[in-house]
């Protein structure tokens, strides 16, 4: 195959939910909102690579700083089949950038909260 590597779609839900720490049916979740990607098998099973359980456990962290599903699986679009630590580094970059960001924008706010006019003056 011109020396490419070929991706192994083998774990059913059932072992990413074991391996991520979720219920089977927020494997589900993960992969209709695009954090992870199945294949159908002819039995009509989803079939998922080894980096599933990874990517979702990575989104629960990230879901946790306030990224929506969506977001994550923009981050994770660039991502390739097979994912080096180097590009989990790069994931780990975006994805802190943007905890900090975020982090910084509710500090700003308890900020405004905390000032002496009234709550219902401060901007939006």
């Amino acid at each position: 195959m011109d020396g490419m590597t070929v991706t192994a779609f083998t774990k059913s839900v059932s072992e990413v939910a074991a391996e991520s720490g979720v219920a089977a049916s927020a494997v589900r979740f993960y992969e209709q909102h695009g954090v992870i990607t199945a294949i159908r098998t002819a039995g009509d099973q989803r079939r998922f690579d080894d980096s599933a359980a990874c990517r979702i456990r990575v989104a629960k962290v990230a879901q946790r700083v306030g990224l929506t599903v969506r977001e994550i699986a923009a981050v994770f679009a660039d991502l390739p089949d097979e994912p080096r630590p180097a590009d989990w580094g790069r994931v780990a970059t975006t994805l802190i950038a943007e905890a900090e960001a975020r982090t910084a924008a509710l500090k700003s706010h308890l900020n405004d909260m905390r000032s002496p006019g009234r709550l219902c003056e401060i901007e939006v």
